[in-house]
């Protein structure tokens, strides 16, 4: 959903991305013809993940997800609007720590289903979940406290007479419940979670369906952590013996 809904802006040349360009010195002349380009190659790599997926493309997805939404302050753009994208890089980071580790030569085969046994793998891939979630809520929350313009006009749609105290109201709301997650991740409040932010997401002025997409990231690291939530730091160790017992029997079996 990242790189096809990110490709997409970039097939239909979304203006705001001249400012990115303009980063690297590149002309909006210049970055009007190399965007379709960007985005191409962006949904090819959407689409072979789906069909033939390898560890190669979520690393590219790390770096290239990182560099993209650094480039949002870097242009002059709120430092929350980088904090609030963790889900781009932070979903796909997630994604090779729960399947690694992987050699060079692993990094092109196609990846396979996996049951991960490694309690400490499972530990610290539900730690970096848990901060891409803390992160991307609490930066769509910092946006609100700062009335970050499009979603004043998200309220006023909405048919809000005063989207500046709803904006308030909802960004003290998201932070305090991205501490909540950070340190708490119960498995009610993460689904709830999800909801209201594949919900919320839809309102978006412009592009609706197309941000809503792009931050497929977001959701996808909601629900791996709605996943993990009930086992907690202190009981992966039994997860752990539970899936090595599993596979032990297949065994067996077979």
């Amino acid at each position: 959903m990242c790189f096809i809904g990110h490709g997409i802006f970039g097939v239909i040349t979304k203006e705001i991305w001249c400012n990115y360009f303009g980063v690297f010195g590149i002309g909006r002349e210049m970055a009007y013809s190399l965007m379709p380009l960007v985005g191409w190659i962006d949904i090819g790599m959407g689409v072979m993940m789906l069909v033939y997926p390898i560890a190669a493309l979520p690393a590219w997805l790390v770096f290239w997800g990182f560099i993209t939404a650094m480039l949002r302050p870097l242009s002059g753009e709120p430092v929350a609007e980088w904090i609030e994208r963790a889900g781009n890089y932070g979903a796909p980071l997630a994604f090779l720590c729960f399947t690694g580790p992987w050699s060079a030569r692993q990094l092109f085969q196609r990846t396979g289903a996996k049951v991960v046994t490694d309690r400490q793998r499972l530990e610290a891939t539900g730690w970096i979940l848990r901060s891409v979630v803390y992160l991307l809520v609490a930066g769509h929350g910092w946006l609100n406290l700062i009335g970050k313009p499009g979603i004043l006009l998200q309220y006023a749609r909405l048919g809000f007479t005063a989207p500046s105290i709803v904006a308030a109201y909802v960004g003290w709301f998201e932070i305090c419940l991205a501490f909540l997650v950070l340190f708490r991740p119960y498995r009610p409040l993460v689904l709830a979670l999800f909801f209201w932010k594949a919900g919320s997401e839809l309102f978006y002025p412009q592009f609706g369906w197309l941000e809503w997409i792009e931050r497929g990231g977001s959701y996808g690291a909601i629900l791996a952590l709605w996943a993990l939530s009930p086992f907690g730091t202190g009981k992966l160790r039994e997860l752990a013996t539970v899936l090595r017992h599993s596979l032990r029997r297949r065994h067996n079996l077979q």
